[in-house]
């Protein structure tokens, strides 16, 4: 199993932010999870692998599935629980089934970042109409943010949530990259950002693509 699977991402989320929580709630068709439960974000390939991986997580614990997405390359599943160690064990019995180590995931990669300051009132009318968080209003300032594997994105936008007072306009984290466009003063932008970097550098994992 170790030479054909690949574990792209494996991120913990000790504590699920309040907008971070809410989003999710908008966009799951599995478990709605709410604001302080921990979470667990793991994408593979061959994607088919994911409902194998989903059934030994929630067999072997109290840990719930928010998420199971199987795309064009990849597979994505999300668990969560207000006991943190639920969700842990869960990873952990994940990895041991799959003989596997967190430290086996690839390392995230920021791909891409943009700041964008006064926001255009016709590109917020856009963007407003694909996002399923909080609306984006003219003159905000507003951070895109673009990482690889796509599902380190939930990782990075729930811990800029921790540091800035930022609003979450909408994340995307299936397929090859991960996105998330949040909005709010300049200053807090850019805490934001540079929280969600620091976050995603300071995982561990191989080099891979």
């Amino acid at each position: 199993m170790a030479e054909t699977f690949s574990l792209r991402c494996y991120c913990y989320l000790d504590r699920m932010q309040p907008q971070y929580a809410s989003f999710v709630g908008t966009i799951t068709q599995g478990d709605l999870p709410t604001e302080g439960m921990a979470a667990l974000y793991v994408e593979m390939a061959p994607g088919n692998e994911v409902f194998r991986v989903v059934d030994i997580a929630v067999k072997a614990t109290e840990a719930r599935p928010g998420a199971q997405i199987v795309e064009r390359e990849f597979g994505m599943f999300e668990v969560h629980s207000p006991n943190q160690a639920a969700v842990i064990e869960a990873g952990n019995v994940v990895l041991a089934r799959l003989g596997l180590r967190a430290a086996d995931r690839i390392k995230p990669q920021v791909v891409s970042e943009q700041v964008i300051t006064r926001v255009d009132p016709y590109q917020a009318q856009l963007i407003n109409r694909f996002r399923r968080g909080n609306m984006l209003v003219a003159g905000e300032t507003m951070l895109v943010l673009e990482c690889a594997p796509a599902a380190y994105i939930n990782y990075a936008c729930n811990e800029a949530e921790k540091t800035a007072s930022i609003k979450i306009v909408h994340v995307s984290s299936v397929g090859r990259f991960g996105r998330m466009w949040l909005s709010g003063s300049e200053a807090e932008i850019l805490t934001a950002k540079n929280a969600a970097i620091q976050a995603l550098e300071n995982l561990e994992g191989r080099e891979g693509s």
